[in-house]
Formats: structure tokens, sequence, C-alpha cells
């Protein structure tokens, strides 16, 4: 069956992007629907989970999104967070980001270069005996506190924001010939939002996993997956597949 409409289940993209290309190349159409949002949690929901912030003496962060529901919880939970707390980011990125927040110039940061392993590379050995909190979201996966475990070093994690699904219920998802997911929360937003969904003849794009595996349980036959060694993203397996499945 020819492809002509694919729905991606993310924001649009705000500069210029390989769909683009395709749409040329092959006549395809995008449309860009993003399946949930993050929300942090409230201040009732971070209590449940029986952490007390102040007894860590560093905090790792991974996303923006988990750096701004700390610290407004912070604020609401009236937790004074002292000057001694080390900071630990994943990237410069999200260290920067920090800045919103607290006084950059006077705070003990480290970034790593995204990986997990570069985390754990910044603490070395000089930073082993600190008492970590991992800020985290409920989306499913954690390569931060696996290497944290695989490291022996002491940690608790802890949820700030969690995953809450769009309202779909005015998209066709029927009318697209392809629809795109990323994340094991937009296959809940599916069937949250459609309970007796049917796939019919719509063929679906996985990537990464963890995606697959909410696919598999939820009885989503995948077409195209990534990455792969000859498709690293999404945008490189959806061209391998419209060249080889040209009507």
């Amino acid at each position: 069956m020819t492809v002509k409409n694919i729905l991606i289940s993310q924001q649009p993209p705000k500069a210029a992007s390989p769909y683009s290309a395709i749409t040329e190349k092959y006549g395809v159409n995008f449309d860009f629907i993003p399946f949930f949002t993050i929300e942090p949690l409230s201040s009732r929901e971070f209590r449940a989970q029986r952490v007390n912030i102040l007894d860590h003496s560093a905090i790792v962060f991974s996303a923006r999104s988990t750096i701004d529901a700390f610290f407004r919880l912070c604020e609401e939970l009236r937790v004074k967070i002292p000057e001694t707390m080390k900071y630990f980011c994943t990237t410069e990125a999200v260290a920067m980001y920090l800045q919103k927040h607290i006084v950059y110039r006077k705070r003990k940061i480290f970034f790593g270069d995204g990986t997990a392993s570069s985390v754990i590379s910044q603490i070395g050995s000089k930073h082993k005996d600190e008492t970590f909190l991992i800020a985290t979201s409920d989306l499913a996966g954690n390569d931060i506190t696996k290497a944290f475990q695989e490291s022996g070093l002491k940690y608790e994690s802890a949820i700030f924001v969690k995953s809450v699904s769009q309202d779909l219920k005015g998209t066709d998802l029927s009318s697209y010939d392809m629809i795109v997911l990323y994340n094991p929360s937009d296959v809940k937003s599916i069937y949250e939002n459609y309970p007796d969904f049917k796939p019919g003849s719509t063929r679906f794009v996985a990537y990464g996993k963890s995606v697959l595996k909410a696919m598999d349980e939820a009885g989503l036959e995948v077409a195209v997956s990534a990455p792969t060694p000859e498709a690293p993203s999404v945008a490189k397996a959806l061209e391998l597949y419209l060249e080889n499945n040209r009507g």
C-alpha cells in the first residue's frame, strides 16, 4: 500500500529537518502531534515516595523539566537547599539551565556528554562518597539509575515529573498510513484515548527498545524500527522504507 500520510508523535521541528527532504523526494505528508506531555508531580504525589531531599548531598539531573519540578517542589515543601549541594548533569545544556534557579558560579556543578557513563566519570573517586538523589520521570527505563547501581554509589531515585496523555480524540489515527512512536507513553496515550483501538491498515514505526516492548505488549505490529546500523534515526528508517516500497 502506498504511503502518503505519516503522523509523528512529537512536536513539530523548530528548524529545518530531514522530513522536508523526504516530503520532496517521496511526496509524503508529515503531521506532528505529541501524544503526551510532561507535568511536574504535585507535592502530595512526591511525598508519597517518602524521599527526604536533604538526606542527599548531590542531585543528578538529566532534563530541564526535572530541574523545574525539583525547585518548585522544594519551594512548596519549604525545603532550603544548602549551598554545599553538588549538582551532576548529563549535559552542559542541562547544567546551564540550573541558572534559572540558582547562582551558577557559586555552586559545585558538573556535567557529562549525554551518557550515563560520563556522569559516573565526573563523579570519579573525588565525589564517590556523596549521597546522590537521581531526579527521574515516570517514563520507562533509566540508564542513569542503572549506571549508579553498577558503580556501587550510594543513591536514591525519585520521580519529579510524570507523563500525561494528550487528548487525541480529535485526531483520526486511521487516516494515517504510518504512525511513528517514540515512547511507551505514546502507546499508553493511544489506548487511553481509544480503548478499542484497532490499527487496521495503519503501519507503525518504533524508535527504541522500550517502545518495541510496549507495542508488543499492546499487540501492535511494528513495520519499521530504529535505531539500527542502517537507520540510526527515524528519518533514515522512513527513507529506506519508502525507497524499498515505492508503488
